[in-house]
């Protein structure tokens, strides 16, 4: 009997999480077939989609609210077809704060539950620690310190390293990138990652252009490359980058290919997310940006445990690299800690060797490992059964 897996994705990130496990999970378990919520990498790697992963992109407490009829509604008709389907496993990839209403009435209808990239309970909520107890079977994690923060609650976890850390290469290879990219390889190079959600993209794109106005008025060699994570997002990026001033030759517009612009870059003004990992994978210095409405800015300010918001200092346990949040984020405040970043070498030299202790960590065999995870939760609902 083929084995059935409901996968949920959210956002960007989950799909690719999510595409690079699916040959793993083919190998240690031929017979699977897998639907749900999927992007265009899991559609390619043979998920069904059932709902895009589109679907799932809205940003902060005040977007979420707006959104929650629809957000119900998704979550509703996605446990009906898992049920008709009917699913033998589920598996939430990301999106937490989605998926475990999902995992929760599945796991109670007798289909197991897993979620692979665990709840930030470390960062802010740590009372969630009971509802994920019963809305999972097993969490997959990938950060070395979440299988002990887990297990010491009494929830199954396994430590499966970070996908990401295996894809980007140890050594980057900022001249090689500047030549896929098609831009001047000999000029000085810095990547704006604004996101890839449009209130990401409305919150911090002037800004970041903003700054890089104010930097190329005072170095004719810089250049500029933005990845457009979303071709509907690029009229609107253009007209941004028109009004900042900034010219072809200067700003590079680059449909999709983040990592390429990452690789690139001699340093990265991004948006607080996942983005903020891939740059210290590629082992790049970075000042880091978090712009939300004002309600979810005092919802995860009062529920905060740790003072950092991007994943190098939490990784760290402690501020490596700068962070501009709300009202600091500003042309001049980015423009200024781009230029240090630029004008220390030795001290970004110094964060190279950091983020390579930390790659170094991440790096793990994590298709493989997730796979096996899923193939022995499999096999412990055949033996129950």
């Amino acid at each position: 009997m083929a084995e059935r897996i409901a996968l949920a994705a959210g956002e960007h990130s989950g799909d690719l999480l999510a595409a690079l496990v699916l040959p793993a999970l083919r190998a240690q378990v031929p017979s699977a077939q897998c639907a749900g919520i999927a992007g265009a990498r899991m559609i390619a790697a043979g998920c069904e989609p059932w709902f895009h992963v589109r679907e799932l992109s809205v940003r902060g407490y005040a977007e979420v609210l707006s959104q929650l009829p629809r957000l119900a509604l998704l979550q509703r008709r996605f446990i009906a077809r898992a049920r008709q389907w009917p699913a033998t496993l589920f598996i939430g990839v990301d999106a937490p704060d989605f998926n475990i209403g999902i995992a929760a009435r599945l796991r109670h209808a007798g289909v197991r539950t897993m979620q692979y990239v665990c709840p930030a309970v470390w960062a802010w909520r740590p009372r969630r620690m009971t509802a994920i107890a019963a809305a999972y079977d097993h969490l997959l994690c990938v950060f070395p310190f979440e299988q002990a923060l887990f297990g010491a609650a009494g929830i199954a976890a396994t430590y499966v390293g970070h996908p990401l850390a295996a894809t980007i290469p140890r050594v980057p290879d900022a001249a090689a990138a500047r030549a896929r990219l098609g831009v001047p390889v000999g000029r000085p190079t810095i990547a704006l990652l604004p996101g890839s959600r449009r209130a990401e993209v409305a919150a911090l794109a002037p800004p970041f252009l903003g700054a890089a106005a104010l930097l190329a008025r005072e170095d004719a060699a810089l250049q500029f490359v933005l990845p457009v994570a979303d071709a509907g997002l690029r009229p609107r990026l253009a007209g941004l980058v028109a009004r900042a001033g900034l010219d072809r030759e200067r700003l590079h517009l680059i449909d999709e290919r983040s990592h390429d612009c990452i690789e690139a870059a001699d340093a990265v003004a991004v948006a607080s997310g996942t983005a903020t990992l891939e740059t210290m994978l590629f082992k790049r210095p970075m000042v880091i940006a978090y712009k939300v409405p004002r309600l979810t800015e005092l919802i995860t300010l009062r529920q905060a445990l740790i003072p950092y918001i991007g994943l190098p200092n939490v990784l760290e346990g402690r501020y490596t690299v700068p962070e501009l949040l709300q009202e600091r984020v500003t042309p001049a405040a980015i423009a200024r800690e781009l230029r240090s970043l630029l004008e220390r070498p030795a001290a970004v030299a110094q964060l190279r060797e950091r983020f390579d202790r930390q790659h170094e960590l991440l790096l793990r065999d994590t298709p493989a490992l997730v796979a096996q995870a899923i193939a022995d939760n499999l096999a412990r609902r055949g033996a129950a059964r």
